[in-house]
């Protein structure tokens, strides 16, 4: 596993563990997320989004194939999500720009 892959795998089992602090670790210091329509940036609002995401949906990411990787740092992950949300798993792509210290950006599409 490439230390790309070994990022992606670090958010994924820290979503999955609802550690927030542990999400937030993920990424770069002026790290952004792209989610629901709202942008969070750094760590104490990445730790925040992360925190509010687990009470409210509990949710569970589980990885559907391989990472895909274009060479450049841009990644994307395929995984259904389940949790407490209408539709319940529902598919989503994450999608990673990673430098090798950490996550710079994440959009989570459905």
């Amino acid at each position: 596993m490439n230390n790309l892959a070994l990022l992606v795998k670090r958010y994924v089992d820290a979503a999955n563990a609802q550690d927030a602090r542990a999400v937030a670790a993920c990424f770069l210091s002026n790290g952004t997320v792209h989610d629901e329509g709202s942008v969070h940036r750094g760590h104490a609002s990445i730790a925040a989004w992360a925190s509010d995401t687990a009470a409210r949906y509990g949710s569970r990411i589980e990885p559907k194939g391989e990472l895909e990787q274009d060479g450049t740092g841009r990644c994307m992950l395929r995984a259904s999500v389940s949790g407490n949300f209408p539709g319940s798993p529902a598919m989503f792509a994450f999608h990673f720009v990673l430098q090798a210290e950490g996550i710079d950006s994440l959009e989570i599409t459905a």
